[in-house]
């Protein structure tokens, strides 16, 4: 902090001794002493105190960056999901459309009837035309 040497500090004790006296001088160095430890105290405290600031603002940006990036995922996220859903219930109408109407049970009788009226088919004659192909 400052830049004294030996010999200055020699020069201080010696001036201070003719200007204070040699009998107050212990309890003028006893005071200084403490007054110089208060003021350490308190610079030390201040400079913890900073480092706080300094961190709890560096705490702060992180988490104000996470939290723009969380919304951003999110707002994403539910782009994606809305345009997937879109394109489900637009796939899902398709195949309603083209889905053909289920028939009546009076249709489904006659069609069966029909096939039972048809003859049975002859089971050699099938295997044969399979041996030809």
């Amino acid at each position: 902090m400052f830049d004294i040497g030996f010999s200055e500090l020699m020069v201080i004790a010696v001036v201070a001794l003719i200007v204070i006296g040699p009998e107050r001088l212990p309890k003028v160095a006893r005071t200084v002493g403490l007054l110089f430890g208060r003021m350490q105290r308190y610079v030390n405290d201040v400079k913890a105190d900073i480092s706080r600031e300094m961190a709890l603002d560096d705490l702060r940006k992180l988490q104000a960056n996470i939290q723009d990036t969380a919304n951003s995922l999110e707002q994403s996220m539910k782009q994606e999901v809305g345009a997937v859903e879109s394109d489900l219930n637009k796939i899902a109408g398709d195949a309603k459309a083209a889905a053909a109407p289920a028939a009546s049970p009076e249709e489904t009788a006659a069609a069966l009837a029909a096939a039972e009226a048809l003859p049975p088919a002859d089971p050699a004659a099938i295997a044969g035309e399979v041996k030809k192909a």
